[in-house]
């Protein structure tokens, strides 16, 4: 087990030092700095003392070594467009994307699952042929259009639901929330929905299939034969097993909300990272794409180091053919 944490937080460490070193190729080859936060009419002089105190002057590899120092303790320079530390507004956006994310793991993992057992169980009923004809549809409409959608029936037709915006919020130390203000939850709502609907009809979509796959073993034929009731053939055996790579799909598919989350924020104006990366291409504020690049690397490297130890963990089977490997 020690020896399977080690080399994936090897893994991960070369992992973070690649999409690190893409990151700084931002600061090389997309604009320039100098000349953004001086403008046109500065002096040659002026530049080129510009270019020493952020030490552009330094040979690459060395520049890069800087660069990769400062990430490590969470210091990516000042914001081209805003003037402020890029933790600073990392620190300030990353609670309103992390509440988004996880609302939307929450209701694509409660939804998704029982729907996919579901359809696994009574795939020959109307209404289960009819979830996955909608499947098919939540996974054919573009994010946007979605959103489009929701605002167009619930914020302007209905009136129930605003349209933008992440309402009040409540301020605990650093962090700010909007899960205790019936404000914060009635924006929280629609974006969320957005959000989960392709992770809906994934899971579903997955369990249903690796449902029918389990239920053809012979380990389900014997214990049928041994007298269980369904019940406990379904989700005693049946489901635990269609689960492990649930596992697996699911904590890939956290990160991807949180990478991803910046078409839905967009729509929504959802004032989180996505929405401030986008801000930051528009304006070409390099040490805020760099800053965004680096930590959804660190949040899939996180979640895939999760998942690998709980597959680890759920799975008999890894740790069997380890102890054979081990003697």
């Amino acid at each position: 087990m020690l020896a399977f944490i080690i080399r994936r937080l090897l893994q991960a460490v070369l992992v973070m030092l690649s999409v690190a070193f893409v990151a700084f190729l931002l600061f090389q080859y997309v604009g320039d700095p100098v000349s953004q936060m001086l403008g046109q009419d500065a002096t040659p002089a002026e530049r080129e003392k510009l270019r020493a105190d952020l030490g552009l002057d330094k040979p690459f590899f060395i520049q890069f070594g800087k660069f990769v120092g400062n990430a490590a303790v969470g210091d990516f320079g000042l914001s081209l467009r805003q003037g402020r530390k890029v933790s600073t507004l990392i620190k300030e956006r990353l609670p309103a994307t992390l509440e988004l994310a996880l609302l939307a793991a929450v209701i694509a993992i409660a939804v998704g699952i029982p729907l996919g057992v579901y359809t696994a169980l009574r795939r020959n009923s109307w209404l289960s042929q009819l979830l996955l004809a909608l499947s098919l549809l939540g996974i054919s409409l573009p994010t946007f259009l979605i959103g489009i959608l929701l605002i167009l029936v619930f914020a302007v037709q209905l009136g129930v639901l605003p349209s933008y915006g992440r309402g009040d919020t409540i301020q605990i130390g650093w962090w700010s929330t909007g899960l205790l203000t019936v404000a914060g939850w009635k924006h929280l709502i629609m974006p969320a929905i957005t959000l989960s609907l392709f992770q809906v009809t994934l899971i579903m979509r997955l369990v249903r299939s690796e449902m029918l796959e389990v239920l053809r073993t012979d380990y389900i034929k014997f214990a049928r034969a041994r007298g269980l009731s369904d019940r406990a053939v379904h989700f005693g055996h049946a489901l635990k097993n269609t689960l492990v790579p649930v596992i697996t799909i699911t904590g890939l598919q956290l990160g991807g909300i949180i990478a991803f989350a910046i078409v839905t924020e967009t729509v929504f104006q959802w004032p989180g990272m996505g929405l401030l990366f986008i801000q930051a291409v528009q304006f070409a504020d390099i040490p805020v794409m760099a800053a965004y690049l680096c930590l959804i690397a660190l949040v899939f490297v996180l979640i895939n180091l999760t998942v690998d130890l709980l597959y680890f963990a759920v799975d008999p089977r890894l740790r069997a053919d380890r102890a054979v490997l081990a003697h």
